[in-house]
């Protein structure tokens, strides 16, 4: 799959205008939000994927093996727990292509550069440093216990330009969410198919509409939705308000996570939301994430 034909799935504007999801208005929510299309431009950016997708491999397999090369060279099943929602054995098997088809140290360098590219084209040096230098001052100080490719991703080298720390700056606020939201769907009790359609459905996705992104088969899907239904939790294929309030109390479990993080930054908090927020409208105007807003919000 070529980035033309990525940018023709998720970065062109629907027929009908798609919903933003209601989310909580939360301190840690919102930062999150504000840094998603940044973070992610290692993989969503023409710039990153090009030069990812020239060293051999396609799209996904470039994202899997660009995400997890953080780690070292991990096991395919360290990487299926670390990535958390997606099917254990496809996760796995991608890495794997990944990883015997490319070094570490190449697809590491062509995300920065890709990444780095792209940010830096929607940005000024001084604007890109006034959010990232303050965030990563922040982010080098909070512990990392539970938080697996947090703590990998903080081990690497910082890039040296301006675009590029704000890049991984986004990239470890992303992974901090990501490890502590895991740990709230292990406390639920909750296995990964049903908080699979949990969230979807939160979200405002059909069944498995975005479950199908995460290697969820059909069968798999109709098995996790009549598991909420069986709780009393989706009626006719949406959310009771008992479900929606079950899958607010693991997003007040991950916000709870990260109020180490969200202390930290302080009085900082709200002029690098509003400066991250302003840099992703940019790059979602550049057609360098995608246009559905339950996609930000879902990651």
């Amino acid at each position: 799959m070529s980035y033309d034909d990525i940018t023709a799935v998720f970065m062109t504007d629907a027929a009908a205008a798609i919903p933003s999801p209601t989310l909580p208005d939360t301190a840690a929510r919102r930062l999150r939000d504000a840094v998603e299309p940044i973070a992610t431009q290692g993989w969503w950016s023409r710039e990153a994927a090009e030069r990812v997708q020239a060293l051999g491999v396609d799209f996904f397999t470039g994202y899997v093996w660009g995400r997890a090369a953080a780690l070292g060279v991990p096991t395919p099943a360290v990487v299926a727990a670390t990535f958390g929602v997606f099917q254990p054995d496809v996760i796995g098997a991608v890495f794997s292509a990944g990883a015997a088809s490319v070094g570490r140290d190449d697809v590491l360098a062509a995300r920065e550069a890709g990444a780095s590219a792209s940010i830096a084209a929607v940005t000024t040096p001084d604007e890109a440093a006034a959010i990232a230098d303050p965030l990563m001052a922040t982010l080098a100080r909070v512990d990392g216990l539970g938080r697996p490719l947090f703590s990998a991703l903080r081990a690497l080298a910082v890039p040296d330009s301006p675009a590029g720390r704000l890049w991984r700056a986004a990239e470890l606020v992303r992974e901090h969410r990501g490890d502590s939201h895991l740990a709230a769907i292990v406390a639920s009790g909750l296995d990964a198919d049903v908080v699979n359609v949990l969230t979807e459905l939160w979200l405002g996705f059909a069944p498995g509409e975005y479950a199908s992104t995460r290697a969820m088969n059909g069968d798999a899907v109709e098995a996790a939705l009549a598991a909420l239904v069986a709780k009393g939790w989706v009626a006719d294929g949406v959310l009771t308000a008992t479900g929606r309030s079950a899958r607010n109390d693991i997003e007040a479990a991950t916000d709870r996570g990260q109020d180490s993080l969200v202390a930290a930054l302080g009085a900082d908090l709200e002029k690098i939301v509003a400066g991250a927020a302003a840099v992703s409208d940019r790059l979602l105007a550049a057609r360098a994430f995608p246009t559905d807003p339950r996609k930000r919000a879902a990651g």
